[in-house]
């Protein structure tokens, strides 16, 4: 039986609606019918606000103490995300919440887990002037990059007003608008090219939609265009504990007693690559958050087998980014970091035989 909520979901998709931020140009069809839609090409951005805003991205004089850029928490190279329980503050400190990724955000029809913000612009200011993100404000933000003749140029060859906070805003927008990862395997199998994926892959899409996962995680984004309750069959926060602020999700904005518990729904997209999961960062692997949003949101105790194949399918939603496969640039990361740490620890044993056969003392 389809419930209100999958009605809605489906409905939501077929009308192709995306988000507030989505060109006209980007004209979204059903594509076999599915409730999911691939990724359209977006090639109506100014390349020169593009570069711009990929500098902003990129520049650490957003914070207060010139230590943190929007890209210190989202790694491009990585998934968009920081692969971290919680992502690291201003002071060094852990956050409170898991970093989500910034690839495909605009198809968001809010952002933060809590829907805080109703625009990319609107999230970066509240970034900027977060304590425990940027803790700036924008005079002083605008005061110091004024002091940079060759971005101030950058910003006089673009904009007839130069530099200011509009401008600003415009130019990292039109940046992270550009953050897109099309040409997932799933998308080429949405786009007519069946063998894009396995038979395996196919069984855990039709799982996919059977068991209800589909009611929340559709459209472009597959996910991210809805808000819903975490915890709707199982209490997900009674077995964990330790109760945050952060748990108690839109409520902390909205302070609609509705509105505990209740989160924006994540993009599935490139969801291989931006572990751990869930807003706490909880779940270490795709096994692990698969069964836990079987148990809380479906009431549904999934088979191992079952499991393993929503796996498969949720692996086909990995995109491009600059042509590359993120899952391919995301273990090339991996492998580098594993060479890294046997190298140390080589290093490491080499320094101790030294240290044995000189009796020990370092001389």
């Amino acid at each position: 039986m389809i419930t209100n909520l999958a009605k809605f979901g489906l409905l939501f998709a077929i009308l192709g609606c995306t988000s507030s931020y989505a060109f006209a140009e980007e004209r979204i069809l059903p594509v076999l019918g599915e409730p999911i839609q691939p990724i359209p090409i977006d090639t109506s951005l100014d390349p020169a606000k593009v570069a711009l805003g990929e500098a902003l991205f990129n520049d650490p004089r957003l914070s207060k103490n010139n230590s943190l850029s929007c890209a210190s928490c989202h790694i491009l190279e990585a998934g968009g995300d920081d692969n971290m329980t919680v992502g690291t503050t201003l002071n060094g400190v852990p956050h409170v919440i898991n970093t989500p990724t910034v690839f495909n955000a605009r198809y968001n029809f809010r952002q933060h887990w809590s829907g805080a913000a109703e625009s990319l612009p609107e999230q970066v200011d509240l970034v900027l002037r977060n304590h425990m993100e940027a803790g700036s404000n924008w005079n002083e933000l605008l005061t110091k990059l004024s002091q940079d003749p060759v971005l101030v140029s950058s910003f006089d060859n673009i904009y007839s007003e130069g530099l200011n906070k509009e401008n600003y805003l415009d130019a990292l927008n039109t940046f992270e608008r550009s953050l897109i990862t099309p040409n997932s395997r799933f998308d080429q199998y949405l786009l007519g090219n069946t063998a894009a994926i396995t038979e395996d892959e196919k069984k855990g899409y039709q799982r996919f939609k059977e068991y209800g996962c589909i009611s929340c995680h559709q459209g472009i984004n597959i996910g991210g265009n809805l808000f819903q309750k975490f915890g709707l069959f199982y209490d997900y926060f009674a077995e964990r504990g330790n109760i945050t602020t952060a748990d108690y999700g839109r409520i902390n904005v909205t302070n609609k007693e509705t509105d505990l518990h209740v989160f924006k729904v994540p993009s599935l997209r490139n969801v291989e690559v931006t572990a751990p999961y869930l807003h706490d960062g909880q779940a270490e692997t795709l096994e692990e958050a698969v069964d836990i949003m079987g148990k809380t949101q479906l009431g549904k105790t999934f088979s191992e087998g079952n499991i393993e194949l929503l796996v498969m399918f949720l692996k086909t939603l990995t995109g491009e980014y600059k042509g590359q496969s993120l899952a391919v640039k995301n273990n090339a990361i991996a492998e580098a970091d594993q060479s890294s740490n046997s190298n140390e620890t080589q290093n490491a044993d080499d320094d101790e035989s030294s240290l044995a056969s000189s009796g020990g003392d370092g001389s």
